[in-house]
């Protein structure tokens, strides 16, 4: 069995070539897009509509509310199990997305790290919210030296959840990094979508213009009750909160979201240039694209 990876930066046109492609594959679409999972965010994520979802069967979309916990290690699980059931109906699979880490973890395994347990999250966000990140990142580099030297300092997820880690199992986090790759019982082919940077910076910035039409502001204000959320530290909606909290005018939240957006797509494409399994192609080759698959198959 083959799994097809079609990967790229937000906003680069996976959308309808997933569509194209899981058609031709006779394969639904495993979506690999982690902010897609949360139902409630159905404006800012820009998720399969659902006369797509009808055109062909997704997984992985709306699944989750906005307070379930959710990592990469359990869409591993999932993935995998998902996969191995469609196998026996399916010679052939299509996943699609741009999350890093959930297809690096699908594809090559990811660490054993222990899971966190409800009342040591809780702990950790109360200490966030009371005594700053600036606390807990001395409080990391303290308890684990290795990892405060490679994290990012202003990412309180992966700061707070070092901490976790550590609270749970007595061990600090760098001891589970062995980045050991796993093996997988399917080929992996990993398609690429890449745009030149000024034609993939304005798609951004008429995305974000065009979810602002389809009302990203009303779902915000639906939202922003629970925007402590980790499922909600979301570009698109963030800006829009710091707005309804007075910090910003709308224009300058708005052009924040294209810029925040902008940075994340850079960072995307930094990480996949990395992998040299990913052949890459435009969008709008899809003869080209479909070619390959073909070869592959």
């Amino acid at each position: 069995m083959k799994l097809f990876v079609l990967l790229g930066p937000t906003a680069v046109g996976k959308t309808e070539l997933s569509l194209r492609l899981a058609e031709f594959l006779g394969s639904p679409i495993i979506n690999c897009d982690s902010r897609q999972f949360f139902r409630e965010m159905k404006i800012g994520t820009a998720p399969p509509t659902p006369a797509e979802r009808e055109r062909v069967k997704h997984y992985f979309v709306g699944t989750l509310g906005l307070q379930d916990y959710y990592s990469a290690a359990q869409y591993e699980h999932e993935a995998l199990q998902l996969i191995k059931e469609l196998s026996e109906t399916h010679q052939n699979l299509l996943l699609s997305g741009g999350s890093m880490m959930y297809i690096d973890a699908l594809c090559n395994g990811i660490d054993d790290i222990p899971t966190v347990d409800p009342e040591t999250r809780q702990f950790m966000h109360e200490r966030l919210e009371k005594e700053g990140l600036n606390i807990l990142l001395q409080e990391l580099k303290l308890v684990d030296p290795e990892y405060y030297e490679l994290v990012d300092k202003k990412n309180h997820k992966r700061i707070v959840h070092a901490l976790e880690i550590y609270y749970t199992s007595g061990k600090n986090f760098s001891s589970f990094k062995t980045n050991t790759k796993k093996e997988r019982p399917f080929r992996i082919v990993k398609i690429g979508l890449r745009r030149e940077r000024a034609e993939l910076f304005e798609r951004i910035n008429q995305r974000v213009d065009q979810m602002m039409k389809d009302g990203l502001l009303d779902e915000a204000r639906i939202l922003y009750p629970y925007r402590n959320e980790n499922s909600l530290n979301t570009v698109g909606y963030k800006e829009l909160f710091d707005y309804l909290d007075g910090k910003w005018d709308l224009t300058t939240a708005v052009e924040r979201i294209k810029k925040n957006t902008r940075v994340y797509a850079k960072k995307q494409m930094t990480w996949f240039q990395k992998d040299n399994e990913i052949i890459w192609f435009h969008p709008n080759d899809y003869a080209e694209i479909e070619k390959f698959v073909s070869k592959s198959m």
